[in-house]
């Protein structure tokens, strides 16, 4: 991690809390009958969770459990919880300083509901795959009962769902823009990001004595102000992204370069010339006036009602997600402020290694029996080996949560983990199925020089290219692979995290390497679409990338002697997708003889750059105002089931809607039985869809009938003429 950050004390430098007399735990108690096992009168800490209590490093509440645990406090676990009264959340008893309060590892809601707002049949974090086990919006939920069972024990919400709601946010499944979640939960405070320095720091204040409403200005916290705090200025933020005319910046979020040599830390002060021998003094002003400054976003009722505004708090919140430069905001809901303070200082190595380091059992609780969580049947023989992502994916949150400064374990550590799974795991049989984390190959990358890191403002490090500062070196992941493949006991290690191939050419070594020992036959990548129009709104590389990949991939299985394929995922649906773009897409796939089995539709994750898109309809990588040209939104069940349907172009189907589509395009050459058809003219007998199942699909959804009218009443369909056979063409 760069020096330039290194400010914060060590995680484990705390003195430990007088309970650490009692021990660690086999595994963190969930009932008073384990508690007594242990000892324990009371908790100090309880974590509510909608999450199966499964103890190994890949979930949240365990990593945090353990985590509270070795700073010397007893932390309970409360999981999936009955949340339609208040009795489970008191099966613990009163905690002596605060419930940690979760959705899980997953957002409750993208956990319950597909793209589609169809509610999933099973629950991966549950055991048995059971559905309906965490109610809609889990933190809110939970956050509610604790308060009702002990109204006077802080509240302190945190994990991927307050997260990504932490500011006023738009929300797909109301469709609507909501209040942060602080707010809505009734909470007091919430620790966005891993959070396990702020919540050390948090757990060790109160039990010292302070109250929670005197944990003001902790780095990953955003609580409740009254007033301004002393000695800090206020910015507004349209002083800095004004949302007016159109001006193309040099990057997407302010005017002067960010990650040059030659510039000062990003500023948006007024550049002021000074003497050679003044400059120093003036960098130095300029930054500790920075760290005085809080930015007024608008407000949550003006954002509400005006998307153009939600883009431009979108905007300016997204500049500010670099630990080594970010202001805090402030927003008003109401008669309410909200801080939100700048994001933690990154975990340096030798506190990664500390976390993961830690007694975990790695098995599910046994509470559970037998059942199966399947959760953790994929993740029992994996290891993650860093964290954070510098990729800037607008439709992706791991930014906003984890951040992009890559935090990297130790190798030593890395093994001592797949030693562990070798040695202490009755289901292993040699196997790793995964060494990676939010990317596979960004191990140990960064900025090459930690000042120009600390200053920039790009919300990505490889977008529209690579960054002439950031270091692809990949030699330390090499290395890492070699020595793990070379353990005793191992047979095959795979590497199925996401892998940046736009970072892998740069190093035909790592490819190299990868491809010869560590796929299974199929590598899965995620170019995301075919068209340029549609990436430059995801941030994504362009598909020249892909295919150097793609040469580098083919070249090294065959000298391998292996037969390998690349599986390509795609998204359906993003903003700025035409139908003609899906078309292409599916062109290209048909091309290339791609299938896809599953498809995967784009769904707006609350506070990513994709659904602010989304929400205004503006490109907001951009300036944005109100006479901007809008971009094309597939928003319609309609038109987001056309786009899903061209990625399955082959599936039977899917040719009545596609065939429609292909006439209304005036690109009916693409329909027939040829090779260089998209989808046949005739309708095989059994499949479901019929011209009048379309037609009344598209008259339940728009509520408009197929003439030329565009009349909104629905006119009545001809039953004799429904029952009749498709005609075959």
């Amino acid at each position: 991690m760069s020096t330039a950050l290194q400010t914060e004390p060590n995680l484990f430098s705390y003195r430990l809390y007088w309970a650490q007399r009692f021990g660690i735990a086999p595994v963190l108690p969930m009932s008073k009958a384990e508690m007594d096992e242990l000892g324990w009168d009371a908790c100090d800490i309880i974590l509510v969770t909608g999450d199966a209590y499964i103890d190994h490093p890949s979930f949240g509440m365990a990593l945090i459990g353990r985590l509270l645990e070795a700073q010397g406090f007893r932390v309970g676990i409360i999981s999936q919880p009955d949340w339609t009264n208040a009795k489970d959340f008191m099966k613990l008893g009163r905690p002596n300083l605060f419930f940690g309060v979760t959705g899980g590892n997953m957002d409750s809601m993208v956990n319950r509901y597909t793209s589609d707002k169809k509610i999933r049949s099973n629950d991966a974090y549950t055991p048995d795959g059971v559905a309906g086990k965490r109610p809609d919006r889990a933190v809110n939920v939970y956050s509610h009962r604790c308060r009702e069972a002990y109204k006077d024990v802080p509240i302190i919400i945190g994990g991927i769902e307050a997260s990504l709601r932490r500011i006023a946010h738009y929300d797909y499944w109301s469709d609507k823009v909501r209040k942060s979640v602080l707010l809505d939960s009734k909470a007091d405070l919430l620790v966005y990001g891993n959070a396990e320095r702020q919540i050390v720091e948090i757990a060790h204040r109160l039990a010292n004595g302070e109250t929670i409403s005197e944990l003001k200005g902790i780095r990953g916290t955003v609580h409740f102000v009254k007033q301004i705090p002393e000695g800090f200025a206020i910015k507004d933020s349209t002083d800095i992204d004004h949302p007016g005319a159109v001006m193309p910046p040099q990057n997407p979020y302010q005017e002067e370069p960010a990650c040059d040599k030659k510039s000062d830390a990003a500023t948006d002060e007024k550049v002021i010339s000074f003497p050679s021998s003044s400059v120093g003094t003036h960098r130095q002003q300029i930054k500790d006036q920075r760290a005085k400054t809080v930015i007024r976003l608008p407000s949550y009722e003006a954002v509400k009602d005006d998307p153009i505004l939600y883009a431009h708090a979108s905007r300016v919140m997204h500049g500010e997600t670099n630990p080594g430069n970010a202001r805090p905001l402030i927003q008003l809901h109401g008669a309410r402020q909200i801080w939100i303070n700048p994001p933690p200082i990154p975990l340096t190595t030798k506190e990664m290694d500390g976390v993961f380091d830690l007694p975990y059992s790695r098995v599910p609780h046994k509470a559970y029996g037998s059942a199966n969580v399947p959760a953790f049947e994929m993740i029992q023989h994996s290891v993650n080996i860093m964290r954070g992502c510098f990729g800037g994916c607008t439709f992706c949150s791991i930014t906003e949560h984890e951040g992009r400064i890559i935090q990297s374990r130790s190798e030593d550590s890395i093994i001592r983990e797949i030693e562990a799974i070798r040695d202490t795991s009755p289901a292993f049989t040699g196997h790793i199925s995964d060494l990676g984390g939010p990317t596979a190959n960004m191990y140990r990358l960064a900025c090459k020089d930690p000042k120009i890191e600390a200053a920039c403002r790009k919300p990505s490090c490889v977008y529209p290219g690579i960054c002439p500062n950031l270091n692809t070196d990949h030699t330390p992941l090499i290395k890492l692979y070699r020595r793990a493949r070379a353990l005793p006991g191992i047979k095959k290690i795979f590497i199925a995290s996401g892998l940046r191939y736009d970072l892998a050419v740069e190093s035909p070594e790592y490819v190299k390497e990868l491809v010869t020992h560590h796929v299974g036959g199929y590598l899965k990548i995620a170019p995301e679409h075919t068209e340029q129009s549609v990436l430059s709104k995801m941030m994504k590389p362009g598909m020249g990338t892909y295919d150097r990949f793609k040469d580098m991939f083919d070249r090294f299985s065959k000298e391998a002697g292996k037969e390998q394929y690349l599986i390509p995922y795609f998204i359906a649906a993003h903003p700025g997708t035409t139908d003609k773009d899906m078309l292409n897409l599916a062109l290209w796939l048909k091309r290339n003889g791609f299938r896809a089995d599953q498809v995967q539709a784009f769904l707006p994750s609350p506070m990513s750059i994709a659904t602010a898109m989304y929400h205004s309809g503006k490109d907001t990588l951009h300036k944005v105002s109100r006479t901007v040209a809008d971009i094309p939104i597939p928003k319609s069940v309609k038109q987001r089931r056309l786009h899903k349907a061209f990625l399955r172009y082959h599936d039977p189907k899917n040719w009545p809607l596609l065939r429609e589509a292909l006439k209304d395009m005036g690109r009916s050459d693409l329909i027939g039985n040829g090779k260089q058809h998209l989808v046949p003219s005739f309708q095989p007998k059994g499949t479901v869809e019929t011209p009048e199942k379309i037609q009344r699909f598209k008259t339940k959804y728009t509520g408009l009938d197929n003439t030329r009218s565009g009349k909104s009443k629905p006119q009545p369909v001809n039953k004799n003429k429904a029952k009749r056979k498709p005609k075959k063409y």
